[in-house]
């Protein structure tokens, strides 16, 4: 991809390149975990389809310790438990964007957030002009609001598309930010009852956890007792569990000093990361997913008002949301768009955008959990608007393919093999003088091959 000339000007222009390999490590990460939540969901699909009443025994059966008001079931251990190593990891990639990422340059970090921002509200607002119209409960709003990363990269991959890593990173800050926003929703919107004592011990225990990380105390065997006890505090205080895993992971310094390769935040995510796309959230999805898709169940989430504001939430909101909000705040910012790239592969990636699976399955339970019917037309509504994304935004990725595959390899190009791509070095002598260097060897060889190859002519040309 081209470098810009006057970086701050240019949207979706070439990154730095610490920015790019932290990119290619966690998209690597999230890619393979999507492919497997994307294989759990399918997995639930077919479970609750064919063996419906052992689906509904074991997410239903309950257990731990009821004394510590733990007595819960599967999905709810699910829900709350291994989403909040989710939410972990999403608090860690939040602070490392806003300190050392894409978000610490206001100017820079102002359309995806705008992006993003837009890519909330549109999905809010078209569910809440189809439920009032429809006589449809409002309580759903937040269910289309959420982008999930790693099922729109197991997309990708299943397809075989190739995404620049412009587009990537453009992607991978709308789920940050979508993260951050979701976060706050749930914190904000699904708490009830507050168990303030609880609640308090739960602040405490955070208030600890930062002074030993401040402190430079080490060990897991001492941050995993006491994160396994705030966990279980906020669990009991009535404020979503998750919301502690968010706080914990925001309290991880991301910033690296003099002689640190990886901060320690860098550092946790590399090991926590492969856990959470790789076990807590293909579990999670194997739990909540698995949801009748009879013919008359598909047919309620096109006729009932709060499954079909869901889907065209996903699919009609999140797109235009995003492209708008880009749009328009390119245009007021006076950003030029990278002109490797066009206008229709930002309002491809916004459809792809529109594939919200984990957040939006969680807010959906939350939202309609006194209504176990609705709960589960809710989530079938999320499958499919998120299918119906993908297959939209499959299919125009795919007419650009030719071109995003060859800024792939061009981003990707080594000719002098010293670990760094070709793109970065070319402002650079030193590069030229190798690239020189390894031209002139590649002619010496040649010229010694055509050496040769003259004188077997020869010999074949001697009378015998």
């Amino acid at each position: 991809m081209s470098a810009p000339s006057n970086r701050r000007s240019i949207f979706l222009g070439r990154m730095s390149l610490p920015e790019r390999n932290y990119l290619a490590d966690a998209l690597r990460a999230e890619t393979v975990g999507g492919i497997l939540l994307l294989a759990a969901a399918v997995a639930a699909l077919i479970w609750a389809n064919t063996l419906g009443g052992s689906y509904e025994a074991v997410r239903g059966f309950h257990l731990g310790p009821s004394a510590l008001g733990l007595d819960l079931s599967i999905q709810h251990w699910a829900a709350n438990g291994l989403l909040a190593i989710f939410f972990f990891v999403a608090g860690i990639e939040l602070k490392r964007e806003l300190v050392a990422g894409e978000l610490r340059d206001p100017r820079t970090a102002a359309l995806p957030v705008i992006a993003a921002i837009c890519g909330m509200a549109m999905p809010a607002v078209v569910y809440f002009v189809v439920n009032s119209l429809g006589g449809g409960s409002l309580q759903g709003w937040a269910v289309p609001t959420a982008t999930d990363i790693a099922f729109a990269l197991a997309v990708l991959a299943v397809i075989g598309t190739s995404l620049p890593a412009a587009l990537r990173a453009f992607l991978l800050t709308l789920a940050v930010v979508d993260d951050l926003f979701a976060i706050l929703i749930i914190a904000v919107f699904f708490t009830s009852t507050i168990n303030f004592l609880a609640l308090g011990l739960s602040v405490a225990g955070l208030l600890l956890f930062y002074v030993l990380l401040r402190r430079g105390v080490q060990g897991w065997y001492v941050y995993l007792p006491l994160a396994v006890v705030i966990w279980a505090l906020m669990e009991n205080s009535g404020v979503h569990a998750t919301i502690a895993g968010v706080a914990m992971g925001l309290m991880l310094r991301c910033t690296r000093r003099e002689g640190e390769t990886h901060s320690p935040g860098e550092h946790i995510e590399h090991l926590v990361r492969p856990l959470s796309a790789g076990f807590a959230v293909p579990l999670f999805a194997l739990f909540s997913a698995g949801v009748s898709l009879s013919g008359g169940a598909i047919h309620e989430v096109f006729t009932r008002p709060e499954t079909l504001g869901v889907v065209l939430g996903l699919v009609v909101g999140k797109t235009l949301g995003i492209f708008g909000g880009t749009w328009c705040a390119a245009r007021f910012t006076k950003a030029q768009l990278n002109p490797d790239l066009k206008w229709p592969d930002v309002f491809a990636v916004a459809s792809l955008a529109g594939i919200g699976f984990t957040v939006s399955l969680l807010i959906g339970e939350l939202a309609f959990a006194e209504n176990p019917v609705l709960t589960d037309e809710i989530k079938a509504s999320v499958l499919i608007g998120s299918l119906l994304a993908a297959v939209f935004a499959g299919i125009l990725l795919k007419l650009r393919n030719a071109k995003y595959k060859a800024l792939c390899e061009d981003e990707e190009r080594d000719e002098d093999q010293d670990g760094i791509p070709d793109i970065y070095e070319r402002d650079q002598p030193a590069f030229h003088l190798r690239m020189a260097a390894i031209h002139e060897a590649k002619a010496a060889e040649h010229r010694r091959l055509a050496e040769l190859a003259s004188g077997t002519h020869a010999e074949d040309d001697d009378p015998a």
